[in-house]
């Protein structure tokens, strides 16, 4: 397999991800504080949504690419 393939799969795999899971989360720290014995600290937890249109171009870009590298070979 070449890097055209891989790339194409990788694409795909991502723009179905995107499509079913519509985003992703993560946390994050975002205050710390240490008041002599005593830490505090705050976790934020963010969501990334994806949009359906990048999910959808995934797909169609890696499907072209599959479909290219194919007719070359």
């Amino acid at each position: 397999m070449n890097a055209t393939k891989i790339a194409a799969i990788v694409l795909i795999a991502a723009g179905i991800l995107g499509l079913v899971y519509g985003g992703f989360s993560y946390t994050k720290n975002t205050h710390e504080a240490k008041l002599g014995p005593i830490e505090l600290s705050v976790k934020d937890r963010q969501r990334i949504n994806v949009p359906v249109w990048a999910g959808v171009a995934g797909i169609v870009v890696g499907g072209a690419l599959l479909l290219f590298s194919r007719k070359k070979s």
